[in-house]
């Protein structure tokens, strides 16, 4: 796993900034119903740089956002975007009381749990600390949303991979479990993330590609494969990132 407080600085530059925030925002108030009568309040769990989270806040008035993040790095950042409602908190063990929220947001985490027991535990607290009639959205598949069909992806198509904590069927499955029932499913578009040959390589050397390490002989192999694509800085194109959507029974 990445170290997310060496990552903050560059976290947003390398992931599409304002406009794939934008979109990941939209995208999600859009799975979210309003709450007539009352402020609603939603929690945006593993916040990062509260890049999205502030959108959250902004694109609907009257909508009371909370942050958490275990990484430090990132909850200054959060922080310092919206004063005062973002804390550090490990997602797998909230500090809130049991329905505190009307609807919980998990943007690019769940995909991080390669342990069962910590995805378990993750959707379980997402769970418990929404309100009966409640709507949890989250990021599922990501790592498939990456590939798109293009020559990189065909040279990276042997490649080992272990398996996506996040996969629809997977994070459906522990959500039945729960008691949510399936309520929506929306896409939005990782803008400005598509891969170029030469940043892929540089990817690889880092570690970034399931069980390559960077020190495994075949990651030079691949690289040397991905350096004869023409176009070697020229964008593929963008993903396409899934979210689905979760309410709890009233």
């Amino acid at each position: 796993m990445l170290d997310y407080d060496k990552e903050a600085d560059v976290y947003d530059a390398s992931r599409g900034g304002e406009p794939r925030a934008e979109a990941a925002a939209r995208a999600v108030l859009g799975l979210i119903p309003g709450v007539p009568g009352r402020p609603a309040r939603l929690l945006d769990a593993a916040c990062g740089t509260g890049i999205v989270t502030r959108r959250l806040a902004t694109a609907r008035p009257g909508l009371r956002v909370t942050g958490t993040d275990l990484a430090p790095a990132m909850v200054r950042m959060a922080g310092a975007r919206m004063p005062g409602a973002v804390l550090r908190a490990d997602s797998r063990r909230l500090p809130f009381a049991d329905a505190s929220f009307d609807a919980v947001s998990t943007v690019w985490l769940l995909h991080l749990l390669a342990d069962p027991a910590d995805l378990r535990a993750a959707l379980g607290e997402c769970a418990r600390v929404l309100r009966p009639g409640g709507v949890y959205v989250t990021t599922v598949d990501k790592a498939r949303a990456h590939d798109v069909g293009s020559d990189i992806d065909g040279v990276l198509a042997t490649r080992p991979l272990r398996p996506a904590p996040d996969a629809a069927g997977t994070v459906a499955a522990h959500a039945a479990g729960l008691g949510l029932v399936p309520c929506g499913e929306a896409v939005f578009p990782g803008t400005g993330q598509g891969r170029t040959p030469a940043s892929t390589i540089d990817d690889l050397r880092r570690g970034w590609f399931g069980l390559l390490r960077s020190d495994d002989p075949r990651t030079e192999a691949f690289a040397a494969r991905l350096a004869r694509l023409p176009d070697q800085h020229r964008h593929r194109p963008d993903p396409v990132f899934t979210l689905r959507a979760f309410r709890k029974p009233e």
